[in-house]
């Protein structure tokens, strides 16, 4: 359960988390996209200096090696490892009548309730790496400072419906307050 702000009379809101996850594959869709952008150059940084170490200053491996196995491998390697199943097992949504709630991240995890009263403009946004594994990422504007809320990792057809069920769920939303 999350506790987030107040409600009406002061009493602390006790959310529960949203119901429905991402596909499965995106934690397929984060590892290479940690591999491209984070894993992948520490791996090949951490190659590159002991390659060059051991051509040029070979007595420098003996504690080069172990020092670049702390700094740069172990950590490109457990981010890999980690990363995806983590913030697999974080990241949620739910529609429900009144607002889209959503939990991401996987270190620093928000939680976003945006009113289907103040949405704006629903997207479906489709990358090059999402395409590959059949997914796709929702935006949901609203009338926010805190910007969109984004459910990235839904399957290219359950992203469709949603859009399509917060963009019909809001539009009944703003005409029963007029």
């Amino acid at each position: 359960m999350h506790t987030t702000g107040t409600g009406g009379g002061g009493a602390p809101v006790t959310l529960r988390p949203p119901r429905h996850r991402v596909d499965p594959r995106a934690r397929r869709w984060w590892a290479v996209q940690a591999l491209l952008t984070v894993s992948g150059p520490l791996l090949l940084t951490a190659a590159t200096l002991l390659v060059l170490s051991a051509l040029l200053f070979p007595g420098a491996l003996p504690w080069l090696a172990p020092l670049v196995a702390v700094t740069l491998a172990a950590p490109a390697l457990g981010y890999q490892l980690a990363m995806p199943a983590w913030r697999y097992r974080i990241h949620a949504w739910e529609v429900g009548e009144a607002a889209v709630y959503t939990t991401n991240g996987w270190f620093w995890q928000r939680s976003r309730i945006a009113p289907l009263s103040r949405v704006q403009t629903v997207d479906t946004t489709v990358g090059p790496l999402q395409r590959r594994y059949g997914l796709a990422t929702v935006v949901v504007t609203t009338a926010s400072t805190a910007g969109a809320v984004k459910i990235s990792g839904l399957a290219e057809d359950d992203a469709r419906r949603m859009a399509e069920r917060v963009g019909r769920a809001a539009r009944y939303v703003r005409e029963d307050a007029a």
